[in-house]
């Protein structure tokens, strides 16, 4: 008997009574189910007009291929053959979506370099048209002014000495002489006063530094740092460099601050002022900026000062923090008001040959030393812009000066070394030689404090300062772990904690005693 729906035996045959046809029972009743008629003539059918039929249990009969060895390898065969064609197809439409994939993940890498560049040519944009906006504005508002020194109105004939294309300058009026004086009269008293920090860093801790971290700030295209400063109150560092930026630093969570951006060629010396977040930079561009911090911790460049015709090669600032005076190679320096950044005076001696090549104030802030390309140190009364003193004796240019805190003291590097002047007798009273002929001392910088004396050239050499008469002894040589043999900038942290070191790769080094939470940066870094 077969299944008139399947054309097999069934497994639970059933008749139908009304037309007596034998089916599968599960098909028939999904027929009637759907429609309710005999699959087979059509007439109305349910499931109370199927009777089971008692059979025993059918054995079905094996397919031809399964009777024999041969058979059933063949058929194995086939379910192998079959089950790779599968597999294939599979490995096809997988390498399919590779490859697609692939594609859209080169899209997206394109279409992210596309938008990085255009969203640096609008920021570079916008970082130009605000420089404009805000260099236009200073040649006309100091236009109308053309006063002479002590604040009197000029004569008519009094512009001929200016230099061509340059204003008159107003002058260091008796206003401001009288500020100088009398910070000069309080810092005096107070430095007789003023004890040693019971936390200055000992001479035996110094000897114990050694590099606690090393920081790549600046841009790998042009590496190498020029110049570096440290906050006298924030752990913060700022350093310019040769990538024509300044970064200002924070040196104890290890992170960049702000980038200062705007300088068109090597940043040249960089400076704090310890009040309202104001900070200075001078460069190769022959211009200096004023930037002032922001809330959100970003600096935006308040004054552009364009008054010098070449390189500027110094910034110092004075101990009033109210006045700053740059140093340049066109052989002048300037006396500007931090607040408006109008250039009071401009000084100029007919005796300098060569430019200014580094630049600082005294401790009580009435003196300025400047060191030239001609190998001289000048001294100058800020009074009366008059040179009043004269230390020969250095061979190169001098690339660096530093007044102790007491005030006695100049440190003075060029390229034969360092020199120690004592201010009360105007005369060199010890010399060091620490490199040979053909490297140059780049920087000295006494502590605050006036106990330490960093010198940098090839390496950095910590000295104990002591009188004229007794022996500056050598606490420890640090060797140059950058590789470049040119250390270009060392400074003293508060009392004397860390070293800053710059030097003419893009990294910021800082030397000190190792903790449990430093963790040394290799050399190579």
């Amino acid at each position: 008997m077969f299944c008139a729906i399947s054309g097999v035996t069934p497994e639970e045959p059933v008749v139908s009574r009304k037309s007596g046809l034998l089916f599968e029972r599960r098909l028939v009743e999904k027929h009637i189910a759907e429609n309710g008629t005999c699959p087979v003539t059509g007439d109305s059918l349910s499931t109370d007009d199927l009777l089971p039929i008692k059979t025993n249990k059918a054995v079905k009969p094996r397919p031809l291929q399964a009777a024999s060895i041969p058979g059933m390898l063949g058929l194995f065969q086939n379910e192998w053959d079959a089950l790779m064609l599968s597999n294939y197809a599979l490995e096809q439409q997988l390498h399919t979506a590779r490859q697609e994939l692939s594609h859209a993940l080169y899209q997206h890498d394109a279409a992210c370099r596309v938008i990085a560049r255009l969203k640096k040519e609008r920021d570079e944009a916008r970082q130009r048209l605000v420089q404009a906006s805000r260099q236009a504005p200073p040649a006309e508002v100091v236009a109308p002014t053309a006063a002479a020194a002590n604040g009197k109105r000029a004569p008519e004939a009094e512009p001929e000495p200016v230099a061509p294309g340059k204003k008159a300058k107003q002058g260091i009026t008796q206003e401001i002489i009288k500020e100088l004086t009398d910070c000069n009269a309080r810092l005096s008293g107070q430095r007789k006063k003023r004890q040693i920090s019971q936390t200055l860093a000992s001479p035996e801790s110094l000897e114990k530094y050694t590099q606690i971290a090393s920081h790549p700030l600046h841009k790998t295209v042009k590496p190498g740092i020029c110049s570096t400063d440290i906050h006298p109150s924030k752990d913060y560092i700022l350093t310019g460099g040769v990538d024509s930026s300044a970064i200002v630093f924070n040196r104890a969570s290890g992170e960049i601050v702000s980038t200062l951006a705007g300088h068109s060629k090597r940043v040249t010396s960089v400076k704090f002022v310890p009040r309202d977040e104001f900070l200075l930079t001078g460069s190769a561009d022959k211009t200096v900026r004023i930037w002032q911090g922001q809330e959100d911790g970003s600096y935006n460049c308040k004054h552009v000062l364009k008054d010098h015709t070449a390189e500027v090669r110094a910034v110092t600032l004075h101990a009033t923090h109210n006045y700053f005076v740059t140093a340049s190679l066109d052989k002048t320096w300037g006396f500007y008001d931090l607040s408006t950044g109008l250039c009071l005076t401009q000084v100029s001696e007919p005796t300098v040959q060569d430019g200014f090549t580094s630049a600082a104030f005294h401790p009580d802030g009435l003196i300025l030393g400047t060191g030239t390309a001609e190998s001289l140190v000048r001294i100058w009364d800020v009074k009366t812009q008059a040179n009043v003193a004269k230390f020969e004796g250095h061979t190169g240019p001098v690339t660096d000066i530093s007044f102790s805190e007491n005030g006695y003291f100049l440190a003075t590097a060029a390229t034969d070394g360092v020199k120690l002047w004592d201010l009360r007798k105007l005369k060199n009273f010890r010399s060091f030689t620490p490199y040979d002929s053909g490297t140059p001392t780049n920087t000295v910088e006494f502590d605050y404090s006036g106990s330490y004396l960093a010198v940098g050239g090839s390496d950095i050499r910590v000295y104990q300062v002591a009188s004229v008469k007794q022996e500056w002894n050598t606490i420890k040589v640090f060797p140059d772990v950058s590789g470049t043999g040119k250390i270009t900038s060392v400074r003293f942290g508060p009392d004397a904690s860390y070293l800053a070191v710059a030097t003419m790769d893009r990294q910021l080094r800082v030397l000190g005693i190792p903790t449990s939470g430093d963790e040394e940066s290799p050399a190579t870094a």
